[in-house]
């Protein structure tokens, strides 16, 4: 079984604290990691921000990734929420083993 990474911004530690607490209850990731105070820089509605932010690292298989992404999106404040899913092409294969067994 396939397991990916998913990262994803938000705009608030206590917003990614709560997508977090959701989506592991859920068991539609068996993890997730947040790192506060992240600076992003990007462009919306053709102005340039600049932005604190907190970084939501979550952890699911292949096969619950359509679902975790469509459950961000419902609990998600952003427009057009970061939901980007990435490849784990090897680790711990007690670690992994036991993301496939938690969700």
């Amino acid at each position: 079984m396939s397991v990916k990474l998913i990262y994803v911004t938000a705009p608030t530690r206590e917003a990614a604290e709560q997508i977090a607490e959701a989506v592991v209850t859920e068991h539609l990731a068996a993890c997730a990691n947040i790192l506060d105070g992240v600076i992003s820089f990007f462009h919306w509605d053709g102005k340039l921000c600049r932005e604190k932010e907190a970084v939501l690292i979550l952890k699911t298989t292949e096969e619950k990734t359509d679902a975790l992404t469509a459950r961000i999106q419902e609990l998600h404040s952003y427009e057009c929420p970061c939901i980007v899913v990435l490849p784990i092409e090897g680790g711990n294969p007690d670690f992994l083993d036991w993301i496939v067994r938690e969700v």
